[in-house]
């Protein structure tokens, strides 16, 4: 395991606290500890961590300043990784933090969060440059407009989905009890009918993901 500087926000001080406790307890270093959201957007312009971990609502008023924090931070600290930990899904903010398909991102549910690996799991994730979503996530942000992807195929639909969630090929693979060759094939489908230009692969799975937000 890879120990990673940390700051947290929570309006909870239980949760925050607890949060602290388990993260330095799995070896990381909590540089701050903070209550909002600006408190932690002037403590990472002093001090910048490998990864913030916020809450999306927080003060003063509990709708969306955690992240609009979340989008400042991409903009002034892009080598700083997000990981947006809430009970809440905000689709129209959530489209503008993952839109930039620049990957080191992710947005998980407090209450789906099933184990403290499954959260070290995905701080290594974001910290390593890749994206994870919780799956209700994606269902929300695919719900919220008309479907683009109509001309994906079912197979080449649950490839994506699993692809939202930052899995690996291979773990892909596993998933659906198919050879990695044959996901290989549903992924680059999936780049050719979504018009994905090889700019990179890593790049393209994240914008596969938030490509159809940003369509007609």
């Amino acid at each position: 395991m890879t120990t990673r500087r940390i700051a947290v926000a929570d309006d909870s001080v239980l949760l925050r606290e607890g949060l602290v406790r388990v993260l330095e307890e799995a070896g990381h270093e909590v540089i701050a500890s903070l209550g909002d959201a600006d408190s932690l957007v002037a403590a990472i312009d002093a001090d910048r961590p490998d990864v913030a971990v916020l809450d999306v609502r927080m003060p003063p008023t509990f709708r969306d300043e955690g992240v609009r924090a979340a989008i400042e931070l991409r903009r002034r600290h892009p080598g700083v990784a997000i990981l947006l930990l809430s009970q809440y899904v905000e689709v129209a903010y959530a489209q503008e933090l993952l839109g930039a398909g620049r990957g080191s991102v992710g947005y998980l549910l407090k209450d789906r969060v099933a184990s403290l690996d499954e959260l070290d799991d995905a701080i290594q994730r974001v910290a390593e440059g890749g994206t994870v979503l919780d799956p209700e996530v994606v269902a929300q942000l695919i719900g919220r407009r008309d479907d683009p992807l109509a001309s994906l195929t079912p197979r080449e639909r649950e490839v994506l989905q699993l692809m939202a969630e930052g899995r690996s090929n291979g773990a892909i693979a596993a998933r659906l009890f198919i050879g990695t060759g044959a996901v290989e094939k549903n992924v680059t489908s999936i780049f050719q009918k979504l018009a994905l230009e090889d700019s990179g692969e890593d790049h393209r799975r994240v914008l596969a993901v938030v490509a159809w937000l940003q369509r007609d």
